[in-house]
């Protein structure tokens, strides 16, 4: 199938079911005087393990700190209370945080398929609509039309739809203190992980994750190349004059099995 039908295919699934809401959890929890930060940081460490993997049946049957936190992100976020978040840095812990926990949500809505390829790519990322701040929106437009405008490469190794080809999901949140760091330290994991970023010698070849296919552009306004970027993270350098290839995209959801 050609890219030009494979297009057409797509668009006309879309045309034929149309668009569906998310609809926003109940949140169990009215009393709890907590933060909402807390809640998803009780998720992360209850139902996330050291390799990034999620617990989702676990999860699923206990979910009311996802639920409690995701409802306040539908009802919340740096355009309708501005005031909550001062800086750039609070407004983009908050849409880091916000884009995992609706991926984990809508996984769980979605029934936890096995994988997020095919249709269910379409179903995932464009038709199901979420809401952030009380604004419906796809969480494919969620990170292309609002995060990635933010001017931040490294939040592609942050950001995580919880596939096995994603970046490995950390077990805290991201905090406006700590942002920073916690981006240095994420991408320097990332780019010295071979599942995502590894050489092969005797072809000459440097195999990059599809992340670096799917969003060259904001790595090269940053950078001359793709390998000149990874370099900044590396703890061994990555030739420079050998051929670059994209090592295909990993659409398992990524659950604790």
């Amino acid at each position: 199938m050609t890219a030009n039908i494979r297009i057409a295919f797509f668009a006309l699934l879309l045309l034929l079911a149309g668009c569906a809401s998310v609809p926003r959890p109940q949140a169990d929890a009215p009393t709890d005087t907590r933060e909402p930060i807390e809640a998803w940081a009780r998720v992360l460490e209850r139902f996330v393990d050291d390799a990034g993997r999620v617990d989702f049946k676990a999860l699923a049957a206990d979910r009311a700190d996802l639920n409690r936190y995701v409802a306040w992100v539908y009802d919340h976020s740096p355009l309708s209370h501005p005031a909550h978040f001062p800086a750039r840095e609070s407004a983009l812990a908050f849409h880091l945080n916000a884009y995992n926990a609706l991926s984990m949500h809508n996984v769980i809505e979605s029934g936890i398929p096995d994988t997020l390829a095919g249709f269910a790519k379409v179903r995932f990322f464009w038709l199901a609509k979420v809401r952030v701040g009380g604004q419906e929106i796809s969480l494919y437009d969620y990170e292309n039309k609002l995060i990635r405008t933010l001017g931040e490469p490294r939040v592609h190794f942050a950001l995580n739809c919880m596939s096995v080809g994603c970046p490995t999901l950390p077990r805290v949140p991201f905090s406006a203190a700590m942002l920073e760091t916690q981006l240095q330290r994420e991408t320097v994991r990332f780019m010295n992980d071979p599942r995502h970023v590894r050489v092969d010698r005797a072809a000459r070849t440097v195999w990059l994750s599809e992340i670096f296919d799917f969003f060259t552009a904001d790595f090269l306004a940053v950078a001359p190349s793709l390998t000149t970027y990874a370099n900044r993270y590396r703890a061994e350098p990555l030739p420079s004059d050998y051929a670059v290839r994209f090592i295909p995209y990993d659409w398992t959801v990524n659950a604790r099995r």
